[in-house]
């Protein structure tokens, strides 16, 4: 069973995330799509959607028991045993990995060793940061044991200009979902509804919208009669890009932490593990795709559901009965 939490005990090394680029083979940048793709579309499920499969952990251990098979398990500060089954790939950010039964896919670790024991089955690679895995003589490992390169994953843009970047999209990112949280609180659970009831629309929409309001920009500025227009569409993109990248975020948090949970903290939990995400070379834009296109269209499909819903103008209201309504003189601006 795995523990969450909010927050890790210890930060993690941004030197060591970086580090993971050296994971994106042909064949873990598709696996690492794919899983990105999961993570923000579990976003959007119901309660029932908690029996998956999937580990994905903040902070806490996490067991594979024997007989017991998991698909991708993400960790970000744990420890981590598998003595089943693990069917996807297995990343553990900063703890150590102790593998008795089999891993489909590569293993990766940034910080801690992993220790794959005699009679355990990895079909992918063995990478590691910096600490170097140990290999019992009866393990079988189908790829290979290999060290990331750090340095050369951190090539090109500076690592402090880099850095600086991230914290700077990270605290806006986190003081607009904060305020859009305290402002509209209603809105987000309208975007959880949505999302849940409909996430392959959503995901369809978000990918119509992320292609199509550029090409219509475009559009109308070259044809010069709609060049202000497209100028204003065109301007639009940035924010409204913040915006749906925001509400995947506390969809994430909210999928993770549950309703119960406070939505500030569902918040802060989606946006730390997207801002995580974010820190991985080639990675970081592939969730960033997935979060704003998936969040555009619940955006979308949730404004819709609530124009449909709301009252129409000049409908009558119905009164509770047994209630008198007191009415004075109609005023000028009331006729």
């Amino acid at each position: 069973m795995t523990s969450h939490k909010q927050a890790c005990s210890e930060p993690v090394g941004v030197r060591g995330l970086l580090g993971v680029l050296g994971a994106c083979t042909v064949h873990s940048v598709t696996r690492a799509i794919a899983a990105c793709v999961c993570l923000i579309v579990l976003a959007s499920a119901g309660p029932a959607a908690a029996k998956g499969k999937d580990r994905i952990v903040i902070s806490g251990p996490v067991t594979i028991a024997r007989g017991e098979v998991a698909k991708d398990v993400v960790v970000v500060d744990g420890n981590v045993s598998v003595a089943g089954r693990v069917t996807g790939d297995l990343v553990v950010v900063k703890g150590k990995a102790t593998i008795s039964g089999q891993v489909k896919g590569d293993v990766l670790s940034v910080v801690d060793r992993v220790t794959v024991r005699s009679g355990a089955r990895v079909g992918g690679d063995v990478q590691y940061v910096d600490t170097k895995p140990v290999v019992a003589s009866g393990a079988r490992v189908g790829g290979k044991v290999k060290r990331i390169d750090v340095d050369k994953a951190a090539g090109g843009l500076g690592l402090a200009a880099g850095i600086g970047i991230w914290l700077a999209l990270s605290v806006s990112a986190l003081l607009l979902g904060v305020l859009l949280l305290w402002l509209v609180p209603r809105a987000a659970i309208a975007l959880a509804d949505t999302a849940g009831a409909r996430k392959g629309a959503a995901i369809g929409l978000g990918v119509a919208l992320f292609l199509g309001i550029p090409i219509i920009a475009v559009l109308l500025v070259v044809s010069l009669l709609g060049l202000p227009l497209g100028v204003v569409l065109g301007l639009a993109l940035l924010p409204l890009y913040a915006l749906a990248y925001t509400s995947s975020a506390w969809l994430l948090g909210n999928r993770i932490l549950g309703r119960e949970r406070n939505r500030f903290l569902a918040f802060l939990a989606g946006l730390a593990i997207l801002r995580l995400l974010a820190l991985v070379p080639i990675l970081g834009g592939v969730v960033w795709l997935a979060a704003t296109v998936f969040g555009l269209g619940v955006l979308f499909l949730a404004a819709g559901r609530g124009r449909r819903s709301s009252p129409r103008a000049g409908a009558p209201t119905e009164r509770s009965p047994g209630r008198a309504t007191r009415q004075g003189p109609a005023m000028p601006w009331m006729r």
